[in-house]
């Protein structure tokens, strides 16, 4: 019975010595993941950096005091109250992005690395928020970004983080600046369409006084065309009408200098006068007439004395 005891008794100590080297064993083992770093103290003093893979530690002496991600950090900065330039209170928030390069320096630097950069953040962004006015804020904002990186990114140095960029998300004015903006806006939309109303009907009455005015240059160019055209004609007619009297004349003066043409005009002579002189007695009761012209013998005399001088000038 005793041996049996003293059996038990030393299988319950070598269970339970085994159990406490593997509890022992796991704690001394530490897996660090990809993008990640563990510091490790010995006796409550660093002593070393421990990244991504398979390591073993000091059983009882060794501790991972402080876990840090190497990966990019989006910390998100709380909305807060700024006073612009012109002295509207305006809110504000905006993202963070920051990264762990020296993890030692992140775990003995400063307390909290995250609540201190957005404290800083929002400092900075007060700041250069109370040098612009309200309507610059809207169109300065890379430049704010810019301002708010170069500042957090400077103090939190000597921390092991570097800061990469910083986005503005939201600039809120007063209900009662959004209204005034609004109906300013309204009123530079309206005065635009004014504007461009009116150059429209500028632009409208310049092109029709311009039609216009070729037109009226047209017509009248037309016009003295015409004239021109008329000109041309009139003269081009007086001047065949002047040919062909002159061709008749000639003619005329021919043919009377021809054998016989002396008889013939005699006789046309005659022929026109008896016809005029009939026509004369029908339309008048008392007639006077020359005494030497109440013949046709004399008046023909006459006419023949006036065509004969005519007739040996053309022979």
């Amino acid at each position: 019975m005793l041996a049996q005891s003293t059996f038990s008794a030393w299988t319950v100590i070598l269970i339970g010595l085994l159990v406490f080297a593997v509890i022992v064993f796991v704690k001394t083992i530490r897996i660090v993941p990809q993008k990640q770093a563990f510091i490790v103290e010995r006796l409550g003093k660093y002593a070393a950096t421990l990244e991504a893979g398979f390591h073993v530690l000091m059983p009882f002496v060794d501790k991972v005091a402080y876990r840090h991600t190497l990966k990019e950090q989006a910390i998100d900065v709380p909305s807060q109250s700024c006073i612009t330039k012109d002295n509207i209170a305006v809110e504000v928030d905006g993202i963070l992005y920051m990264q762990v390069v020296d993890p030692k320096k992140a775990s003995y630097g400063i307390d909290n690395y995250r609540f201190a950069s957005i404290q800083l953040a929002q400092t900075t962004m007060r700041s250069v928020m109370g040098k612009l006015d309200l309507d610059r804020t809207f169109e300065e904002r890379e430049n704010i970004n810019s301002v708010i990186v170069g500042a957090v990114d400077k103090a939190s140095e000597p921390w092991g983080i570097k800061v990469t960029r910083y986005e503005v998300k939201n600039i809120l004015p007063p209900q009662s600046i959004k209204d005034a903006m609004e109906k300013q806006m309204r009123a530079e939309r309206e005065k635009r369409a004014e504007i461009a109303v009116s150059e429209g009907d500028r632009q409208a009455k310049i092109n029709r006084a311009e039609g216009d005015r070729q037109e009226m240059i047209a017509r009248s160019e037309g016009e003295k065309q015409k004239r021109i055209n008329e000109a041309e004609g009139r003269a081009v007619e007086i001047q065949r009408v002047a040919e062909a009297t002159a061709e008749g004349i000639r003619k005329i003066a021919a043919a009377i200098s021809d054998k016989g043409g002396a008889a013939a005009v005699n006789l046309r002579i005659a022929e026109q006068y008896l016809g005029e002189f009939g026509k004369l007695a029908k339309t008048n009761n008392t007639m006077i007439i020359p005494s030497n012209l109440a013949d046709i013998a004399g008046v023909i005399k006459a006419a023949a004395s006036v065509i004969q001088p005519a007739t040996t000038t053309t022979s």
